[in-house]
């Protein structure tokens, strides 16, 4: 058993540890309540815009294709990880770089060994687990998470729609965990560009309250970027809250951890505490029975 010095120090140990982990659970569940009232107000909004897009698509005479939703040829193809900028987060970003490594080798394996298969990384986490698997990255966005507002991220947005417009990738995806609630989230795969909206067979049937201006294909064209502007900004905001989700319960789970250890480091030093006691009794007695004789 270990001496009383040691188990005093440990459990001194313990207890600052404790403390900085219920700490940051309360940090965490500040800016969880925060990021979750922002993401709940957006996705109405950005329900209600795919659904405009969609009644857009099916109440055109044809099947008409723009530059957002011509699907091409499959050359080279552009996977950009979000992640978070820190740690002690549970498995989150190791989730997320895991499924980034997965679809490199799996799905786009031959793109992959061809060089046509590039990675950007926002959040430095994604870097540096992309990094350690000996993945090359083709850009960074960290500093994004300073400051998160829609304004920081429309220039992403317009860079990655810009690539994809030049022909310099054929299609952009996503890889991010998607928030549910504070102790879930699901780790998510999306296609950025091209476009592909969710086109129910009933819709079609509806009775859309809608009327259009100028055009339909005007519109498409007018709102596109504005829905992959949101698109992205939705899917950083979602892995935001879900990062400050996950810390809240990695944290919590820690600070319990803690409160357990302390509880069998306390009874260790009183069972210590307790023998030592007892030897110096035996001690002081076998000593006045030696003096008697």
């Amino acid at each position: 058993m270990a001496g009383l010095k040691e188990i005093r120090t440990r459990i001194v140990s313990v207890k600052s540890t404790r403390q900085i982990t219920a700490a940051m659970k309360m940090v965490a569940a500040a800016k969880l309540r925060k990021a979750q009232n922002r993401i709940i107000q957006l996705r109405p909004y950005v329900s209600k815009l795919e659904e405009v897009l969609a009644c857009l698509t099916c109440q055109l005479e044809v099947n008409v294709e723009n530059q957002y939703t011509e699907e091409r040829e499959i050359k080279r193809v552009l996977l950009v990880v979000i992640t978070s900028n820190r740690g002690l987060c549970g498995a989150f970003n190791a989730n997320v770089a895991r499924q980034a490594v997965s679809l490199a080798y799996e799905t786009y394996g031959d793109l992959f060994q061809d060089s046509n298969l590039h990675f950007m990384t926002i959040g430095k986490k994604g870097s540096e687990l992309l990094k350690s698997k000996k993945i090359p990255i083709v850009d960074t966005n960290h500093e994004i998470f300073d400051n998160l507002t829609f304004e920081h991220v429309v220039p992403i947005a317009d860079q990655l729609i810009q690539q994809y417009l030049e022909g310099e990738y054929d299609r952009i995806e996503f890889v991010y965990n998607h928030f549910k609630n504070a102790a879930v989230h699901l780790l998510t795969q999306e296609q950025f560009l091209p476009i592909r909206l969710e086109t129910k067979e009933d819709m079609v049937s509806q009775n859309f309250d809608y009327i259009f201006e100028p055009d339909h294909t005007s519109l498409m064209e007018s709102l596109m970027p504005r829905w992959l502007r949101i698109h992205l900004y939705k899917a950083i905001l979602d892995s935001f809250v879900a990062e400050q989700g996950a810390r809240m319960t990695a944290m919590h789970m820690a600070t319990d951890n803690a409160t357990e250890l302390l509880r069998e480091l306390t009874l260790h030093y009183n069972k210590a505490r307790q023998a030592a006691i007892t030897k110096e009794i035996l001690e002081i007695v076998g000593g006045a029975e030696a003096l008697r004789g």
